[in-house]
Order: C-alpha cells, then structure tokens, then sequence
C-alpha cells in the first residue's frame, strides 16, 4: 500500500508529462501482481469500491473533529482526500506490517453498506499520512492527480515497447489486475485473445490550424467537412453486440438506447454525437447535454432530445477492417453504408467543397448552422490513424466570441490554486441608463497567466464587499470595478439562468485594467447573438 501511496504523492508533484509517464512506468516494472494491476485500474477509474462513499467519509471525520474546523481545513486545502488525510487522529496502534493494495481492495469491496464505514476508519486508523490519502482516494474514484487512463495505457506501451494502439484495441477485453497483459508486455506470456465483442478502436485525432501551417500544404490534397457541436463517438455493433463509446473509450450506450436499438449492422462508425432532427432541427451541445452522463434516460427525454449520429468514417465493415485505406477509399464506402441505416439516426457528415484556403477560411467564419463550430481538413490519401499524428488531419474552429463584462463574485481554487481566488463570476449591463444593474452571464477559472493571478487575486482582496463562505463579492459598479474581456465558443438560451443565457467554455482572455466598467457591455448584446 505505501509504494501506491508513493506513487500518488509523486505524481501529484510531478508537473511534466514525461516526468509522470516515468513514475507510471518504473511503478509497473518494479511493483508485483496484483498490486500494479489494481494500481491501474484506480488510475483508469475501473476499480469499482460501493461500500463508501464522500458523504460516509465526511461523517467519519466529523466524528473525531469539530465540523466548522474541519469546513475550514477543507477550504484551504482544497482537496477532500488530502483534507481527511492530514487532519484525521492518529491511532495508538499500527499493524505489525503495512497492509498491501491489494489486501486493502480486498477488505473494502468485501465490506457491505453498512460496515463500509467501520472498514474504511480502521484502515485509516492504522495508516500514515501518505497511505491515509490513497485509501481515501480509492474509495473516493476520481484521483485528480494529472494522470489521464491514456497516460497510463502509454507508460504500459513503454514497458513493453508495444504501441499504444494495440493496448486501446486489448483494453474493453480486459479485466482487473491483468495478470495476462503484464504477461504479455513482460515477454513471459502470448498476447491476449480478444475474444470480446464491437470493442473500441483507438480514434484518430486533428491538430489545430496555427500561423503558417497552410502555407506549406495543397490545397488539392485536402477535404473539409464541418466541424460539429457535438461529442466526438464511435459506434460499434459486432455479433449482436452493440456500444456506443465516447473518444476515450468510456461506454456511454446506457444514456442513448434509442441510438443504440437503430445500430443493427455489423460495422465501427466513427462520427458526432447529436441531438434533434439530422435535416433541419440538429439540436445545441447544451441540449446534448441533457442526455450525457446518464445511466439511463427516461422515454420523454428520448422524445425530447432523440439522439442521432453525423458520421465521418468507416473503421471495420463486416470484419473488414478499413482504417489502413485512404481517406477518399473510405470516404465511398462510407457514403454506400449510410444510405442504408435509419436515417433519422445516422447522416452523413457533408464535404465542404473549396478551391483554396482563402475560400475555406470565408466558409469557417460564416458557417450555415449555428451548431458548427469550424472545419476539419483530411488529407485525402491518408489512412486512419490512432493518437494525433502532424499532417494528415487540421481542426480551424471558428474564432471565438469576445464579449467585456465586470467581475462580480471570486471563489478561492482547488490544490495548488487553493490560496488563490482563482474562480471568477461576471456580468454586464441590463436596465435602463438612469439605474443599470449588473447580471451574472458565466463563470470562468482559466485564460490567465500565473502573472495575472496574482494581479486578480490581489485586486479582489483590495476590493472585497461580502464574504458568503469560500465566495467574496467584490466592488462593482458603474464607477468600481475590473472589466474582464471573456471569450467564448458560443451562446445558447437558458431558463436556469436569470439572463437568459449560458456561455459555452469561456475563459479570460485579457484584463481590461484600462476600462471603465460603465463601458462594459450590455446583456442585449449577448441576447442579439442568439438570434
């Protein structure tokens, strides 16, 4: 248990990727079964504790300390699993030996609802500080320490200098503490057999259009397909078994059953996940929204949000596999398959045709549906590719909106960010000349330099009007206040909101130290864009 422990806190202050995927990799070669392998799967989130949950973890430690002191430690901290670990009482006994990881899995899984708790306090009971934070972390899910499941199925690619792709393609057939795949990556036993079903395949990814990077390609080499608001799937039916995976390979087929039910067809479509109607009535990401990180959906959600595919490719078609053709190959197998499904389920993706890139930076800038977001450039000769290799692929969005609002509330960050108030709230004007008010439109914690949270964080100190517990309201008014310039992907209408609207991803993108806040803009110029 303490060298999982000692991995937790060394990738927690690990900032460099190389630096983590390093730790991760020595951590898989020097660690015994099945201790690496429950390692990973906390890491990838498939390490499934039901007997404890956060609200059983708070109760614990109020038990043992006074609540208020104990909101307070949490509010500087900023992490629940190191908050308990540090403040919780050290015990008089210790165990004649550290538990292992995977003695500690063990008594947690096998614990019921009703003695999680008694379990869970007498492991942290006996433990040390570091050992106190991974256990709690274990049964918490959700590690949040800079470490993604395709991180960890890359440092498993260096230990047994495979590619990564071929561990993505294993993984869905996998199961915990793969004792066979270690195997294999340490050359002491054969290659899994996938003898599982419509299992994921490693998507292809784009690289963004920067300065100068058109400048060296053809034109002629190129396609352009809208790029659209939605999420990224593939959808998968093989020997009647069907799934719906997001880019990551989460299974998400529980929220979207209607989708699922239309997928009869032996074949991996790789397209944008959508809601409404494919012809006229795509439905906004928000919408989507409604639907996503659902167990399961109610009939009238799927009446109201029907969910649809606009494919992009063609992976695997009737246990072809397609992904080594060029683009345009797949491209006419595609467009052959999809006039055969459902079509109020699956559409096509269409080819945005252009002569050159001026043409194709005008069509990006003024798309024909508000739902897409900008182009995506595919070389024409190039196969489908896992990860994101430099060249055959291009995303251009769409420039995003900037819009000048005042800062109205500030709420002090998370981990490193936790001294800091680092989460903003703003508004802009609405009412009349004579007697304007400030409305909340978003919020936003990132687009800023370290430089300038420093400035802000000072600025909202200086400034403070009311504290509401971790929250400081902060002067501003026509003649007071920071004018913040945040940009934004897109608008859509909300009615939990009491303007109206609700901002796509925004995030700061300059401080207006140079505008008085009476000239920040009004909320009919948000309500103008929705039109």
């Amino acid at each position: 248990m303490n060298r999982f422990a000692e991995l937790l806190d060394r990738l927690v202050l690990t900032p460099s990727r190389n630096g983590k995927l390093k730790l991760l990799t020595d951590h898989f070669a020097t660690v015994e079964d099945p201790d690496r392998g429950l390692a990973l799967a906390a890491i990838t989130g498939d390490l499934d504790i039901a007997a404890v949950k956060p609200a059983m973890l708070r109760a614990l430690v109020m038990e043992r300390m006074d609540p208020i002191l104990f909101g307070y430690s949490y509010d500087y901290v900023g992490d629940l699993a190191e908050t308990v670990s540090l403040v919780w009482p050290d015990a008089d006994i210790r165990p004649n030996r550290e538990p292992t990881l995977a003695e500690v899995v063990e008594r947690l899984q096998a614990a019921s609802r009703s003695d999680g708790p008694k379990v869970l306090a007498r492991l942290l009971d006996t433990s040390g500080i570091s050992a106190r934070f991974a256990i709690i972390k274990l049964v918490t899910g959700g590690l949040r320490i800079g470490v993604s499941a395709r991180l960890a199925k890359q440092a498993l690619a260096d230990l047994g200098s495979v590619d990564v792709a071929e561990i993505e393609e294993l993984w869905h057939g996998l199961s915990s503490p793969y004792a066979d795949l270690f195997a294999w990556l340490e050359k002491r036993g054969p290659k899994p057999e996938t003898r599982a079903k419509a299992l994921f395949r490693p998507v292809m990814l784009s690289h963004p259009v920067e300065a100068g990077d058109l400048e060296k390609l053809d034109p002629a080499d190129y396609s352009a397909e809208w790029k659209w608001d939605g999420i990224r799937v593939q959808a998968v039916s093989e020997g009647g078994v069907r799934r719906l995976y997001s880019r990551t390979g989460d299974d998400i087929s529980g929220a979207f059953p209607d989708l699922v039910e239309a997928m009869n067809f032996d074949a991996a479509l790789d397209g944008e996940l959508l809601v409404g109607q494919p012809v006229d009535a795509t439905g906004t990401c928000s919408d989507l929204q409604q639907r996503l990180n659902r167990k399961s959906v109610s009939a009238k959600m799927q009446a109201k949000y029907p969910a649809f595919v606009r494919c992009y490719d063609l992976l695997q078609h009737d246990g072809d596999d397609l992904r080594a053709l060029p683009f345009l190959d797949r491209r006419v197998r595609l467009e052959t398959f999809v006039a055969t499904l459902n079509p109020a389920r699956f559409d096509l993706s269409p080819i945005a045709a252009f002569s050159d890139w001026q043409e194709i930076d005008r069509m990006r800038k003024n798309p024909p549906h508000p739902v897409i977001e900008g182009v995506m450039l595919k070389r024409r000769d190039s196969p489908y590719a896992a990860g994101r290799p430099k060249g055959p692929w291009f995303k251009w969005k769409r420039d995003p909106y900037t819009v000048d609002a005042v800062l109205m509330y500030a709420q002090r960050g998370h981990g490193k960010r936790s001294s800091f108030y680092s989460d903003y709230t703003f508004g802009v004007w609405t009412g009349d000349e004579a007697s304007p008010e400030l409305v909340p439109v978003g919020k936003a914690y990132f687009g800023f330099t370290d430089e300038e949270l420093r400035q802000l964080d000072k600025y909202i100190r200086d400034n403070t009007i009311e504290r509401f517990g971790p929250v400081r309201s902060v002067r501003a008014d026509a003649k007071n206040g920071l004018v913040l310039e945040v940009a934004f992907e897109g608008l859509n209408r909300s009615t939990r909101h009491r303007s109206g609207v609700a901002m796509r991803f925004p995030r700061i993108s300059r401080l207006r130290w140079d505008k008085p806040p009476a000239e920040a803009d009004r909320l009919e110029t948000l309500q103008a864009m929705l039109k």
